[in-house]
Order: C-alpha cells, then sequence, then structure tokens
C-alpha cells in the first residue's frame, strides 16, 4: 500500500522544502520513494537534489471560444464569470481577458444560443527526474497564469501515475506557501501531514491555519519546529499550542549554518552534513509511529 504524506506549514520560509527532501531520501535508503514538487509557482526540489529535470507533458486549461455568429449580445456569459475574465458593453460583443479566465466553463453553460465552445490553453509544465535514490516529479506554473491549483492537480495525478509504475512505497509532496488552492490540492488526499514551523508569531498563526485545513480534510498531522534554538521561549509557546490540542511533535531541528551552505551547495542537508541526519531520523520514526497509529 502507497503512503501519501504532505508536507507544508502556511508560513513561507519555513523550512518546508529543507524537510521534505530530506526525509524522502533518509526514506529512499529503506523502500520505494516519490517525492512531489507541488510549490507551482516557484519549485526548487530539484535544485535541493541538484536533478537536471526532463520535461514530461505540458499542462493545459480550458478556455471558452466565441462564435460571433451565433452570439446575440445578450452579456449572459459576463454575468455568471466570477473572475472577471469577460468584459461586456452593451451592444458589443464580449470581450475575453484570457488571463485572468481559470476555465470554470460557467460561461459555456450559461449562454443562451450555444455560441461558446472551448478551446485550451497552456497553463504549465510537468518535470521528472529523481537523485539519491528518490524519483521527482515537478510541476511548473507557466509564467503570467494564476491556474496553481490546476497545476498543482495535475502534477499530483502524474505523481500517482508515475509512483504506480516505479512501485513507490511513500508518495512525499512538498506543498507550497500559504493555505490558498495550490496547499489545499497538496494537502487532499494524503494520509499524513507534517506541519513544519518555526518559533514566531506569523508561523504559528500560519501554521494553526493550515492545521484548520487538515482537519477539514480529517487528515491526521504532526508538528516540526524548524529553527527551534532561534527562540526558546516562542518554541515553548508552540508546544503548549500542540499539548492543549494533543498534535504530535514529530521532531524540533535546531538552527544550523550547514542547512545554508546545503542550499548553496545544491545538496540535501542529509547528505551534506552527517551530523543532521539524527533529528530527521527522529522525524521519521515519530511519524512512522502515528501513521500507523492512524491507520
Amino acid at each position: 500500500m502507497t503512503v501519501r504524506i504532505a508536507v507544508t506549514g502556511g508560513k513561507g520560509g519555513t523550512g518546508k522544502s529543507t524537510v521534505a527532501v530530506s526525509l524522502a531520501v533518509e526514506l529512499a535508503k529503506e523502500i520505494k520513494t516519490l517525492l512531489i514538487d507541488a510549490d507551482s509557482d516557484c519549485p526548487n526540489d530539484h535544485l535541493i537534489l541538484s536533478v537536471k529535470r526532463k520535461k514530461d507533458r505540458d499542462i493545459y486549461q480550458v478556455i471558452p471560444k466565441w462564435d460571433f455568429g451565433k452570439c446575440t449580445k445578450c452579456g449572459e456569459c459576463a454575468k455568471v464569470c466570477k473572475q472577471n475574465a469577460i468584459v461586456f458593453v452593451k451592444g458589443k460583443y464580449p470581450a475575453f481577458v484570457q488571463d485572468v479566465c481559470i476555465g470554470c466553463k460557467a460561461c459555456v453553460v450559461a449562454c443562451p444560443t450555444g455560441a461558446i465552445g472551448t478551446s485550451k490553453k497552456k497553463i504549465g509544465t510537468i518535470y521528472t527526474g529523481g537523485n539519491y535514490g528518490v524519483d521527482l516529479v515537478s510541476g511548473e506554473l507557466k509564467m503570467g497564469e494564476m491556474a496553481s491549483g490546476e497545476v498543482v492537480a495535475e502534477v499530483k495525478k502524474r505523481g500517482e501515475e508515475v509512483a504506480k509504475t516505479l512501485g513507490s512505497e511513500i508518495i512525499m509532496t512538498d506543498s507550497a506557501a500559504g493555505i490558498g488552492c495550490p496547499v489545499i490540492a497538496s494537502i487532499s488526499g494524503s494520509d499524513y501531514v507534517v506541519a513544519v514551523t518555526e518559533p514566531t508569531p506569523s508561523a504559528l498563526h500560519d501554521l494553526k491555519r493550515v492545521l484548520y485545513i487538515a482537519d477539514h480534510f480529517q487528515i491526521p498531522y504532526g508538528i516540526v519546529i524548524n529553527k527551534s534554538d532561534l527562540d526558546k521561549g516562542f518554541r515553548k509557546k508552540i508546544e503548549r499550542f500542540a499539548r492543549k490540542n494533543t498534535i504530535p511533535i514529530l521532531g524540533r531541528i535546531p538552527y544550523r549554518q550547514s542547512f545554508v551552505n546545503s542550499a548553496i551547495k545544491m545538496k540535501p542537508v542529509v547528505v551534506y552534513d552527517e551530523s543532521s541526519r539524527k533529528d530527521f531520523l527522529e522525524i521519521l520514526n515519530n511519524l512512522k509511529g502515528n501513521i500507523q497509529m492512524k491507520k
């Protein structure tokens, strides 16, 4: 059975990618592991793994296409467009702002004369690669597009196909920052969420928001406190929050210069700095125990 783990956290810069890649590298020593980079706006797991990605396929989005021979200039299409991608002035044909469209096809359904068909546009690209025993599927949003959630959904779908082909026992998904559509798409369908935070007020605030999403999908989760020694007082506040809500703390990772150096050298920190492995092995041991307990 394939186990699906999502690494997220809300606030940017907490170290989600470092944690996701490091856990994947350690897991790959034991079992077949696939890493999905679901940060389609700014994927960087391939940089940490020193992977020269290969293009797998492009991702396309359905968009409306007008037949003005059938259009009666009624404006119904503009009324139902929640993205305001259709501009309508009475007595004129609708103007379509392609870059704003998210492909919902509400206009196609609403058109009373069948004047709106469909076309497609490229919104992103899927790449594959691998290193250190980790297989990688990575998605990248086309610059200027706004459909990052849709790109993430397609990348996860492709990741499932690759995992099935390779016989992967673990799918580790590295999500984007925030709590928007890309993160929701990253978390949904997971067996467990690893929420990476740091001892700062903004990180704790965002952690609570992303855990709310995990609760919505009824996905169990645990917390990793990264840079745990930067503010010991605020770390204790996070620990109190975890105890109060019966949330397991999977591990605490102290700040180390080697984490910065490993990023510069484009190597996973568990490869660059052998001494850092114990922190991630502790997280893995706790993670395995919690997943078994919840299954």
